[in-house]
């Protein structure tokens, strides 16, 4: 109710927000992944559910602070070894995600206070500090310190990268 001027009603919330049914899966998931090997399964079964119903994709390894939201929700990605803070707002297209592959931290951690516009791109293990607002598109690969409003699409190359 805090974070959408729209919601009437806590009941129209419950019944009607998808980014509000995606958390609550992911809740349970991510208890079921951290509470036993054998379990994970399950975990990333019920999480591919939620994502056929929602067209929110959170992987049941992440981990998610309190009061997180999901606005519109339908297509955002959130990778395993992504990290959200507490009261974070996060809108519809948005991706946590890696650019690398193995067993370690490849995804972004996002500090507390954040906004993440539509359609952002976050990738790899980069840090967005507490309180920083990611305008709508803007595609993020370096850390960004807190406070901060960041915008934009950063596609450049190094010599010798090969452009197709």
């Amino acid at each position: 109710m805090r974070e959408d001027p729209a919601a009437t009603s806590k009941l129209m919330v419950a019944l009607t927000y998808p980014g509000i049914h995606a958390v609550w899966v992911y809740r349970l998931c991510h208890k079921l992944w951290v509470s036993s090997i054998a379990l994970r399964p399950l975990a990333r079964v019920l999480s591919q559910i939620a994502r056929f119903l929602t067209g929110v994709e959170i992987h049941p390894g992440a981990v998610i602070g309190r009061r997180f939201f999901i606005d519109h929700g339908m297509g955002v990605v959130i990778g395993e070894t992504a990290e959200i803070g507490d009261d974070v707002l996060m809108y519809h297209q948005v991706t946590l995600g890696g650019r690398s592959r193995g067993r370690f931290k490849r995804h972004p951690t996002i500090g507390d206070n954040v906004l993440l516009g539509a359609g952002a791109k976050i990738i790899g293990p980069v840090t967005i500090g507490a309180g920083t607002k990611v305008g709508a598109n803007a595609l993020v690969v370096t850390d960004v310190p807190p406070n901060s409003v960041v915008t934009g699409i950063q596609a450049n190359t190094k010599p010798g990268d090969i452009i197709a």
